[in-house]
């Protein structure tokens, strides 16, 4: 169904055309530049006889068609190829309430949080590579936390939070006690980093716990655009193996893009038979599995703040400029 914007412009395109023809031919008939009919000279000529053309028929038939052709095929472009893209539901300026409408456990402590949009044609509306701010009132303050979405514009009507609840945690506790139905608080978007397929010949990517979360919104967009030639490499670290997330997804990118994505494992209790890293991620992993410094690549970051601390430090020892203490788009390594 065309929506009301669409109604009122063809309402307002046959008002104008209708409005043009007979204002025309009254202006014409005023300034006598039709003749009149010689039978009965004191009579107006008729107008619309005058705009449609002679003839024993007030509205000639082919002349009909065309006009209905015609309207028809405006409000069928309209409908079908005229659509305007929603506004985003995003606001940087003002927080909005969004009701939990699923919940899927991927581990003992993590879920995806399934947020509605007020329609569902709605978008978020937030660049790749940014985050958002989650509100909650805790013990009588407002506490904000800032979390990456792994859903993208792609997904209307809803977007999704990857979130690890800890037992003394503020919002991601207050998260994982969300019943269905129940509200959040959000704004954004937010951040100094945002992805477009032509930043950069190459993304490395170190990754730890639920530092995956924009690695994944980035991986996800750039493997699903076939004009992106990025080639991404993912070292992703945790505890314990049931701690990797959305391990079966990232398997199936890697072996569906062979060419432009790799990840490799690293594990500090790693299980019998495993085959990727050992203990903690070290400067001969990054050696081994991220592209070496050049201008044209990126290195980007995101996990525990000692983790960081160490990666940062491997990375200035193999030659890469060491990150600002803000993170800025043209930095070579970027720290989400």
């Amino acid at each position: 169904m065309p929506n009301r914007e669409q109604l009122i412009f063809v309402f307002s395109l046959l008002g104008t055309f209708s409005f043009l023809v007979v204002g025309s031919r009254l202006l014409a008939s005023q300034f006598e530049l039709f003749q009149r009919d010689p039978n009965d000279p004191d009579a107006i000529p008729n107008v619309f006889a005058m705009a449609w053309g002679s003839g024993d028929s007030l509205f000639q038939t082919n002349q009909l068609i065309a006009l209905f052709c015609g309207i028809l095929g405006t409000t069928v472009f309209l409908v079908f190829f005229g659509r305007n893209k929603r506004k985003p539901v995003l606001d940087a300026t003002a927080w909005h309430e969004f009701p939990l409408i699923a919940k899927t456990v991927v581990s003992p402590n993590t879920a995806i949080y399934r947020f509605g949009l007020p329609d569902p044609r709605d978008i978020l509306g937030l660049p790749i590579g940014q985050h958002i701010s989650v509100e909650a009132e805790i013990d009588g303050k407002k506490i904000m936390r800032s979390y990456t979405p792994t859903s993208s514009d792609d997904d209307k009507g809803h977007f999704e939070l990857l979130v690890k609840s800890y037992e003394k945690g503020n919002i991601s506790r207050y998260l994982g006690l969300l019943k269905l139905g129940q509200k959040v608080r959000v704004k954004g978007p937010k951040g100094q980093f945002t992805y477009t397929p032509t930043l950069s010949r190459e993304l490395g990517m170190i990754a730890g716990g639920t530092g995956i979360t924009p690695m994944l919104q980035i991986i996800r967009a750039a493997l699903k655009n076939p004009a992106d030639p990025t080639k991404l490499s993912l070292i992703y670290a945790n505890v314990n193996f049931e701690d990797i997330l959305l391990k079966k997804e990232l398997d199936e990118l890697a072996e569906r893009h062979p060419g432009r994505f790799s990840v490799y494992y690293v594990l500090n209790n790693p299980p019998a038979q495993w085959n990727g890293g050992v203990g903690f991620v070290s400067k001969e992993h990054i050696k081994e599995s991220l592209p070496p410094t050049n201008h044209d690549i990126k290195i980007l970051l995101c996990g525990p703040p000692l983790m960081m601390t160490a990666m940062k430090k491997h990375l200035n020892e193999l030659g890469y400029p060491e990150p600002r203490t803000v993170s800025k788009l043209v930095d070579q390594v970027f720290l989400f």
